[in-house]
């Protein structure tokens, strides 16, 4: 005698099932009056500064030349010293779908186009919050887990 379970239907968030990526934030706002006119010191002084986003691209110049002089230490320096596309480096998420498949004995197949990468256990949580539930709804977090 079988157990029959019932599929229920995963129902996505309004944020995971927009077309959008927040383009309607003060945030996204912030970067369009910065790229229509960005800040420099000689050419536009009254320009707009970003400080919405924790890079830091002051010492590139140093850090190129020092690569340029030393091209074993590293190549493509500028393409990953800096924010990263959301879902992970694309090298990264193509050797986790190797080893996944791998690991499977060839049983399986993973896309990397379909691994998204966290930061850890913390952004992995808040990141399936916002794709499975909407302002208002509640989700219980199993312990232990850190506050805040």
């Amino acid at each position: 005698m079988g157990i029959e379970i019932e599929q229920s239907c995963v129902q996505l968030s309004n944020i995971a099932i927009s077309d959008t990526h927040g383009e309607n934030s003060p945030y996204f706002a912030g970067w369009k009056a910065y790229d229509e006119n960005p800040y420099h010191e000689l050419t536009n002084s009254s320009g707009v500064i970003q400080m919405g986003l924790a890079e830091n691209q002051v010492s590139f110049d140093l850090v190129e030349k020092y690569l340029e002089e030393h091209p074993e230490d590293y190549n493509g320096f500028r393409e990953n010293a800096l924010f990263q596309d959301y879902h992970g480096l694309k090298s990264f998420r193509t050797a986790m779908a190797s080893f996944m498949e791998q690991i499977r004995g060839g049983r399986a197949k993973f896309d990397p186009e379909r691994i998204v990468i966290t930061a850890g256990a913390t952004a992995a949580n808040e990141l399936l919050t916002f794709i499975l539930a909407n302002p208002g709804d509640a989700l219980l977090v199993p312990t232990p887990y850190y506050p805040g």
